[in-house]
């Protein structure tokens, strides 16, 4: 018996031993490959860092504010909204007017929360002068929020009563609303006969009063993007459309883009203009015997051509008669065999072509 229970140790030992040198050997051999052992980060890797929040930034947004470009009422009560991300409780942001660079007025405000995590600001502010306007704010450093600022859209306070005569900057912010929405309109700051003729084309397709003037009824129209002339056929390419509702022409790039538009004046109601679409198949420059001015003729007697006389309503003998100084633009722009559709958005007109139509 203690012969077996020698023999018995001495085993326990041997295989203490053999446990030993492999879990050593093991480990050497992982010191050599650079494998780290199970359940540590390899050497010279930096454990994971939670993601990086997003640096706090602001948008500001301008509300009773309209137009392209954009604009405001010399008097209105414009609104800026600030959306600051993220929210932190007790944030206050100094907000500053700026006219032509010049700083108009200051305003501190405090930041409220919203339920998305950011949080917004509203200031508002009048001019009773004209210019050129940006809003700026800034949130300067805190214990517990960065720096960062916001800017908003440049923007003009406008007189809106304008007429013949009227000059300055007022004047040539009304004339870019016209020419954005192809109005052809000279951009001289200047009213003259040329704006004059656009203001009216614009007031006809807005459905405004007839008349040479911009009031608050323009501007309101046009900080709402109204008064944009609508394209009917679209697929006839380069061509030529006469609405007589409206009493406008219009040039039509492919695509169906606008191109300019006109103010017209159609045939009376005892001398209509044929509905229909239509080909100039004539073209004659200069100003014939019954004055009309750089004609193109696109069925029988009837043509696009200038006029001396041309009223807000249908007084021709059946012609679609332009200003003068406008026809030998169109006369250059229109080709033989361009489409013309005419067309009476109303419901009136007369398909029936006669032989006596003219200026």
């Amino acid at each position: 018996m203690p012969c077996v229970k020698r023999v018995l140790r001495l085993l326990a030992l041997c295989a203490a031993a053999l446990i030993g040198a492999t879990a050593s050997s093991a480990a050497s051999a992982g010191a050599a490959t650079g494998t780290p052992p199970a359940g540590e980060a390899p050497a010279g890797v930096p454990p994971a860092q939670a993601p990086t929040p997003p640096a706090p930034h602001m948008k500001l947004e301008l509300q009773r504010v309209g137009g392209l470009p954009l604009f405001a009422l010399m008097g209105t009560r414009i609104v800026v909204r600030g959306v600051v991300t993220p929210y932190v409780a007790g944030q206050k942001v100094k907000v500053s007017f700026y006219r032509e660079s010049r700083k108009l007025a200051v305003r501190i405000v405090s930041v409220l929360p919203m339920r998305n995590g950011s949080g917004q600001f509203r200031v508002s502010f009048s001019s009773r002068d004209a210019g050129l306007v940006q809003v700026r704010a800034a949130h300067y450093a805190t214990a517990q929020q960065a720096l960062f600022t916001g800017r908003s859209p440049r923007f003009r306070f406008v007189w809106p009563n304008l007429g013949p005569g009227s000059q300055g900057q007022s004047v040539r912010l009304l004339q870019s609303e016209l020419n954005a929405l192809h109005y052809v309109v000279p951009l001289s700051g200047t009213f003259d006969e040329g704006t004059a003729r656009a203001v009216v084309a614009y007031r006809k397709v807005a459905g405004l009063e007839r008349v040479e003037y911009a009031g608050t009824g323009v501007f309101d129209r046009m900080a709402h993007g109204g008064g944009a002339f609508h394209v009917h056929y679209r697929g006839d390419g380069r061509h030529v459309e006469a609405d007589l509702t409206s009493q406008v022409l219009a040039e039509i790039d492919p695509g169906g883009h606008v191109r300019a538009i006109y103010t017209m004046s159609s045939g009376k109601p005892s001398t209509p203009t044929v509905i229909g679409r239509f080909q100039v198949y004539s073209k004659t420059p200069g100003e014939n015997a019954k004055g009309m001015v750089d004609s193109n003729y696109f069925i029988r007697g009837y043509a696009i051509h200038g006029y001396h006389e041309v009223p807000t309503y249908a007084a021709s003998h059946g012609c679609l008669r332009i200003p003068i100084p406008d026809a030998a633009a169109v006369f250059g722009w229109v080709t033989l065999g361009m489409p013309v559709d005419v067309y009476n958005e109303s419901g009136g007109g007369s398909h029936r072509v006669s032989g006596q139509a003219g200026p």
